[in-house]
C-alpha cells in the first residue's frame, strides 16, 4: 500500500508495507472534510461506515464503526496528531500522522505499530489510489 504524507517540505509516497520514502511526488493531500459535531476536531477520514478523528486530547482518536452513531477512544499511546486517512478499500487500515512520524493500525484502530520512515512536520495524510 502507497501513502501520500504532505510535510512541510513537500508531498512524499510512502511504501507502508516496506516502510520506506519511495519519491517526492507532485501531487495535492490535503484533510477530508467531514461534518462531525465532536469537540476539538484535528482532522477525519471515513471509509463506509468507519469513520476516524484525530481530536486534540488523550487519548487522540474516536473510531465510529457505525457512521458516527457510536464512538470509542483509541490510540491510547499515540503522541497527538495531525491528520489520519482510512482506507477505502479496506477500512480496517488506518493512517495516523503524529507530528513527524506516521502509525499504521491493520485491525480498525485498536493497535497501532510505528512506521520507520521520519519526516518533518506532518500536515496532511492520505493512501494513493495508484502507485
Amino acid at each position: 500500500m502507497i501513502a501520500r504524507v504532505r510535510t512541510a517540505d513537500g508531498v512524499f509516497e510512502i511504501d507502508v508495507e516496506a516502510e520506506e520514502v519511495l519519491r517526492e511526488v507532485d501531487e495535492a493531500v490535503d484533510h477530508e472534510r467531514l461534518d462531525l459535531q465532536l469537540p476539538r476536531l484535528v482532522a477525519a477520514s471515513a471509509a463506509g461506515s468507519t469513520v476516524v478523528a484525530v481530536v486534540d486530547r488523550r487519548p487522540p482518536l474516536a473510531i465510529s464503526h457505525d457512521a458516527g452513531g457510536t464512538w470509542r477512544e483509541a490510540g491510547g499511546g499515540l503522541p497527538p496528531g495531525f491528520a489520519v486517512a482510512v482506507d477505502a478499500e479496506n477500512p480496517d487500515r488506518v493512517l495516523y500522522a503524529g507530528r513527524n512520524r506516521l502509525y499504521l493500525s491493520t485491525d480498525g484502530g485498536t493497535f497501532w505499530r510505528s512506521l520507520a520512515p521520519e519526516l518533518r512536520d506532518v500536515e496532511a495524510v492520505a493512501w494513493a489510489t495508484e502507485p
